[in-house]
This record gives C-alpha cells, structure tokens and sequence, in this order.
C-alpha cells in the first residue's frame, strides 16, 4: 500500500462565498460528508486560499470515491468548477470537475496496467477544452499534462498548474508542518 489522499479545489477568489457554501453544505448535505441524519457534531473542514485563483478544502470523509460526491453537491451551492482530485496507493490520480451538480471533465492518470486490473476504470466524462480552460493553461502544457501516465508526476504538474500543492489529506495535516500553516479550520 502506498500513499493516497483526496481533496477539493473551488475556482474562486471569494473566500467568504466559498466558507458560506460549505457551511451550506455540512447543514443541507451531510450525508455526502458521511454523517448519520442524528448526529449532532459539527463538521470541521480545513480550508486553504492558496492563490487567487483557488481554495482547497480537506476533510475528513474525504478518499477516493467519497469527494467526487462531496464536489459535485458543492458545485450546486457555489458559482464556478469545483475540481475533486483523488491520488490511490500511487496507482492512480483522478480528477474530476463539477459545476451546477454536473460532471463536466474527468482524466485518470494511470498507467495501462492499472487500467487493466481495475476493470470498471474509465473516465464519468472526457472533456479536454473544459480541463484546458479550467486549467488555463495552453495545448503545448496540456498535451504534457494529460498524456502522462505516471499518477505521480500528473499531481506535480497539475499542482504547478494550479499554483497549489494537491499533496495535501485531512489526515496528513498535524503530521506536517507546512499544511498546518497553509489550512484554516472551520466548524460548521
């Protein structure tokens, strides 16, 4: 087994917005975030603006599978993508993009023995202008990005891409220094 983590990234600027769509979403959705209807905890998510570009959240329910449902139900509380991207045992890194509850993009990085042992291992939606312009970033960049197979080198590149590292999880945060710097904690 090897290294795995799962996270979201909203496209936006609007910090307070983005705060105020999560806290619409642990209180209207929390079964997307794994609670049972009667609990009455709150949900602690870690919320970072690394940029002008993105917020990252991470969370504890969050692996791979699980924050494709979390983004997609966010993506109909707030203006603009919401990307989910999911890295597993060092075997694979998918990424998703979600907007007004819609699945508009998906690419699994993998290499084609992956593929083979995860029969049902197939992109929701292929969409290369919608990753592209999302990304922001031009063909010559893109082509790089999306014809890597190594998961591992897809998160480096995306990670410069979008000008934030995606090697970040829930539980990794009091395990390292530099994402306790870079997530705030909120309770919703």
């Amino acid at each position: 087994m090897g290294r795995s983590f799962a996270n979201l990234h909203i496209k936006s600027s609007n910090l307070e917005k983005t705060v105020e769509a999560l806290k619409e979403l642990s209180e209207g959705h929390g079964k997307v975030l794994g609670r049972k209807e009667a609990q009455e905890t709150k949900e602690v998510m870690l919320v970072s603006q690394s940029d002008e570009n993105w917020i990252s959240v991470l969370h504890e329910y969050f692996v791979w599978g699980t924050v494709k449902k979390v983004g997609k139900a966010l993506s109909g509380l707030i203006e603009g993508p919401v990307m989910t991207t999911a890295y597993m045992n060092e075997e694979l890194f998918e990424v998703s993009f979600y907007e007004n509850g819609d699945i508009q993009a998906e690419k699994i990085f993998c290499e084609q023995w992956t593929r083979d042992e995860y029969e049902q291992l197939q992109e929701e939606r292929i969409n290369d202008d919608y990753l592209r312009t999302a990304w922001g970033i031009g063909n010559e960049d893109f082509d790089d990005l999306i014809n890597t197979t190594s998961p591992e080198q897809a998160v480096d590149k995306l990670s410069a891409i979008v000008k934030t590292s995606l090697w970040s999880d829930w539980e990794w945060v009091p395990h390292e220094e530099t994402l306790k710097e870079r997530f705030v904690k909120y309770e919703f």
